[in-house]
């Protein structure tokens, strides 16, 4: 059941109530949005008991292939619950999922596809690029853009006005990395090796904007290709400027993220090393040797069989029925999200009663939602959803959490 915000405006609630009302009496009309803009075929009212169909935008090939498998196959796990429970709004989900390959282009491509298959929804694409590129072709054609991973701070109130955001956007991010850097490890020098793309410099730079101010200098800024593995000369120059931590941006869960860990475990650097809130998994440790990498330090919102998220009743039937589709494997963080996106969607459609775009996007952004695998969560007016984040490191080739890193309220936008 999705609850209204304390403190919403009447004019947004308004809003709402119209779209509602607008999207209630197309379905009452046979002409129901289908998220394509386009009508049903007849006025049998045939389409709207037909499945809702949820386009997957995501790497199913190249260096994030693994990463973007492991998306869809939670994507579809939620749809199997979903759809056991009877559907939503009473309609079965069919997931038609493409593969963006990393590469804005592909994505474009794999965006105008979806958009020609009439999906309703839209959940992608895996990283920043990718999905700066296909909002301007989703808002387009009138369909719903959920964006699971990616957190360049321009996914959020930049090109799709009604977008949503699972994860934490490089703000958050950068965030809690700077408390956890300057309050819990004193330092001083920090050194930084971002991913030259959408992702890695706008983390740089907004990691930049909150170290400043606490007094933290930035002495070093290596970059590297989202396609590297081989992190030996950067490594090395970061190592003659002295830092106290060193700041990694490395979206590669399947490739570079797991070489440079090891890299970095086996350079003679003293410093910390912190990686970017999201980017260490039990994925990102198995691949980089397990206890090699002991000592990492990161940030994240989701650990499936640790408390509080044990307690979550939601999140217990997802970690079940994902375990048994994987064969006895924990779902990640990105995974988790990935089919977040799919419970809130489905939960705002249920509200709403309808799939149309900027309906269900009222029915998110400034709402807050009860009974999801994070358990109750809200979400800003922009569409960013708030969540707890902890500190995390990793101890015997596991991961270990450590405190929870608050996030002043004005950071999530």
């Amino acid at each position: 059941m999705v609850v209204g915000l304390n403190g919403e405006t009447p004019v947004k609630g308004s809003k709402k109530l119209l779209a509602a009302a607008l999207v209630l009496a197309a379905l009452s009309a046979g002409c129901a949005n289908t998220g394509s803009g386009q009508p049903a075929a007849d006025d049998s009212g045939a389409q709207d008991s037909g499945p809702l169909r949820v386009g997957v935008i995501v790497p199913l090939s190249g260096p994030a292939g693994p990463n973007g498998a492991h998306v869809l196959e939670a994507i579809e796990v939620m749809a199997g619950m979903i759809n056991e429970d009877g559907g939503c709004a009473g309609r079965q989900i069919e997931v038609v999922a493409r593969d963006d390959q990393s590469t804005p282009a592909a994505g474009v491509s794999a965006a105008n596809d979806l958009v020609a298959q009439g999906v309703d929804v839209v959940m992608g694409g895996w990283n920043s690029p990718v999905t700066l590129a296909i909002q301007p072709v989703l808002v387009r054609a009138g369909i719903m853009n959920i964006t699971s991973i990616p957190q360049n701070t321009a996914i959020i109130g930049g090109a799709d006005p009604a977008a949503v955001r699972m994860n934490a956007g490089n703000a958050v991010g950068a965030h809690v990395a700077a408390r956890y850097i300057a309050d819990t490890l004193d330092a001083q020098r920090v050194a930084m090796l971002l991913q030259n793309d959408a992702y890695g410099n706008d983390a740089g730079a907004a990691l930049r904007a909150e170290l400043e101010p606490r007094g933290v200098e930035v002495v070093a800024e290596q970059k590297f290709a989202f396609t590297d593995t081989d992190f030996r000369i950067p490594l090395s120059n970061i190592a003659a400027t002295n830092p106290d931590v060193v700041f990694s941006a490395n979206a590669a869960e399947s490739s570079g993220m797991p070489a440079m860990a090891r890299q970095y475990a086996e350079s003679s650097l003293e410093a910390r090393h912190f990686a970017g809130t999201g980017t260490v998994s039990p994925t990102v440790i198995d691949l980089a040797g397990g206890a090699v990498v002991d000592g990492l330090l990161s940030a994240d919102l989701y650990f499936p069989d640790v408390e509080p998220l044990t307690s979550i009743p939601r999140n217990q039937a997802f970690v079940e029925a994902y375990t048994e589709r994987s064969g006895g494997e924990l779902p990640d963080k990105y995974r988790a999200l990935g089919a977040q996106s799919v419970d809130v969607w489905c939960k705002a459609v249920e509200k709403v009663g309808g799939t149309d775009r900027q309906a269900i996007a009222d029915a998110i952004q400034g709402e807050t939602f009860q009974d999801t695998i994070l358990g109750e969560v809200s979400f800003t007016e922009k569409g960013q959803m708030k969540f707890r984040i902890f500190a995390l490191t990793v101890q015997g080739g596991e991961i270990q959490v450590l405190e929870e890193i608050p996030v002043d309220e004005a950071v999530w936008g």
